[in-house]
């Protein structure tokens, strides 16, 4: 069955109504992206370190509504593997599937993830990028992620949109605004956009069952959960 979701979730500019196909191969010919030479370095030391930022990754699956149980799950830009361990523990019954552009977070993720078989999967790719397939995911996820797909976020969106389900939510954690210059900058050095860009699509694409936007150390920068449901 995952293999069929693993289908769906093709990086992608969505086609509701296209046929299904296959996962398409990484291009190992094709130039890397900064990002992904980013991670590279960042790889072994991300849980180690990133525990100081990411505000709201612990609590994001607790905002879901009460009683919702996904079958199939899709995290976007899922690293080291530590959100796909909280699904799959929360969600037994489901299937998830990882999608990430990086090799070396995938390979932390792997041995991570290996407790729980083929139920969770993960697999190297860009999302949001060329033509998918129809919706077959009841739960669609990011944390952290989207304000790092720069360009593309857009595209991200709309592709998470027609992976899920009429009825099916999206759920995402990341950083959302800041008015402090440099810290804007040196978030830029590290490949965070912290425009305040997220939320406004999210809510167009999607309708907002919860949204919060508190602040982090003291206001330097805020962070937003945006729960949607795909009407």
């Amino acid at each position: 069955m995952l293999d069929r979701a693993a289908a769906t979730a093709r990086s992608a500019q969505h086609d509701d109504t296209a046929e299904a196909a296959g996962p398409p191969t990484p291009d190992a010919a094709s130039p890397p992206r900064p990002v992904e030479g980013y991670y590279r370095l960042h790889a072994k030391i991300y849980d180690a370190t990133r525990w100081s930022f990411l505000f709201g990754r612990g609590a994001l699956l607790d905002r879901l509504p009460k009683g919702f149980s996904p079958q199939r799950v899709l995290e976007i830009g899922c690293g080291t593997g530590a959100v796909l361990a909280r699904i799959a523990q929360r969600f037994p019954q489901a299937e998830a599937l990882g999608l990430d552009c990086s090799q070396d977070m995938l390979s932390i993720a792997r041995r991570r993830l290996g407790p729980f078989g083929d139920r969770v999967r993960v697999e190297r790719r860009a999302y949001g990028e060329s033509p998918a397939t129809r919706p077959a995911f009841d739960l669609v996820v990011a944390s952290y992620a989207l304000s790092m797909f720069n360009p593309g976020w857009e595209a991200a969106i709309d592709a998470a949109h027609a992976d899920l389900r009429p009825g099916g939510l999206i759920a995402i954690v990341d950083f959302n605004d800041s008015r402090v210059a440099w810290f804007r900058r040196w978030m830029g050095v590290n490949h965070v956009r912290l425009d305040g860009h997220l939320l406004p699509r999210l809510s167009q694409r999607f309708e907002p069952v919860h949204v919060a936007t508190p602040r982090a150390y003291g206001g330097v920068w805020r962070f937003a959960t945006f729960i949607g449901r795909r009407r």
